[in-house]
């Protein structure tokens, strides 16, 4: 059969089918936490990610993403925080990024030269808390957008005749290398098996949804992506690729000043991996990265002792 457009304006199925993803049940704990997180900041939605949401377990640290009103403040995004609260006599705790909607819609189509939005959310996610229908319709689309930007450039760098997973695969493979990140050989294989319900019909919706035709024989597609427009999909790859590196060194650089709670975050960390509590007094909590050598020596006598 042929993928072709199916006549409702671009992304309508698409949309719903990430509409009903974005609706996804959470932990009550998650939604309140989320919840207070959003109007502590401000946001105007609150977006729940990783391990967490698909094992839905409340231990270890919760991811998730503030989307804020208004314009971007910080040239250098997302700015990153870590938060504990008690919630029914469990202590929850959350890493958390936060951005502006605006410019979150804008890197999810793909038109900045940021990769790890898009990269990010077409994988699972769950609006948790957003302040109203138009928001939660604008959430909704940004991340329709990022499947769509993921799609493209899954054609684009797979082979010309293959399963979803292979096109997944190939994007994946080539965005863990574009990035600042230390990952397994095969962490791509892991994301596609743990998140196989979520993948399973995804490619090809995303394709329609921006007239990419192709062909199905069963489970393997085969796009039709003219010469010029695959070059000029590897072009805009291309230049994004050679910035990864260096905007996610920046975004390091930039959060060993910036990320709030480091010292509190820090010190969970280095308890869950050795048992051993750090105190976090005022100085610590204020200058982490100064404290940072005197903790860790500390904590080596301690382990010596």
């Amino acid at each position: 059969m042929t993928g072709k457009s199916s006549g409702l304006p671009p992304g309508t199925a698409l949309t719903g089918r990430i509409e009903a993803a974005l609706a996804a049940p959470v932990d009550p704990a998650v939604a309140e936490f989320a919840a207070w997180l959003a109007r502590d900041a401000g946001a105007v939605a609150a977006l729940y990610y990783g391990s967490n949401l698909r094992t839905g377990s409340l231990d270890g640290v919760l991811d998730f993403y503030l989307l804020m009103p208004g314009p971007q403040r910080e040239r250098i995004w997302p700015r990153v925080s870590y938060h504990e609260r008690e919630f029914g006599g469990q202590v929850l705790r959350a890493k958390v990024a936060a951005m502006a909607l605006s410019t979150f819609a804008e890197a999810a189509r793909g038109t900045r030269r940021d990769t790890t939005i898009w990269a990010r959310f077409v994988q699972p996610c769950a609006l948790v808390w957003n302040a109203d229908e138009t928001v939660r319709r604008a959430v909704a689309e940004a991340v329709a957008a990022a499947a769509c930007t993921a799609a493209r450039l899954a054609v684009a760098l797979g082979p010309g005749s293959g399963t979803a997973e292979d096109y997944w695969r190939a994007l994946f493979r080539a965005t863990y290398k574009a990035e600042l990140r230390v990952e397994k050989p095969g962490r791509e294989d892991s994301i596609l098996s743990v998140n196989r319900d979520h993948f399973a019909g995804l490619l090809p919706l995303a394709l329609s949804a921006q007239n990419i035709a192709y062909d199905r024989d069963g489970a393997r597609l085969t796009p039709h992506l003219e010469p010029e427009h695959r070059r000029k999909i590897l072009h805009w790859w291309a230049a994004r690729r050679r910035l990864g590196k260096p905007l996610n060194l920046l975004r390091l650089v930039k959060a060993t000043t910036t990320f709030e709670g480091a010292a509190r975050y820090g010190a969970w960390k280095l308890e869950r991996h050795t048992g051993i509590a750090v105190e976090i007094t005022p100085w610590r909590e204020k200058h982490p990265l100064m404290a940072a050598p005197g903790v860790l020596f500390s904590l080596w006598r301690r382990r010596k002792s």
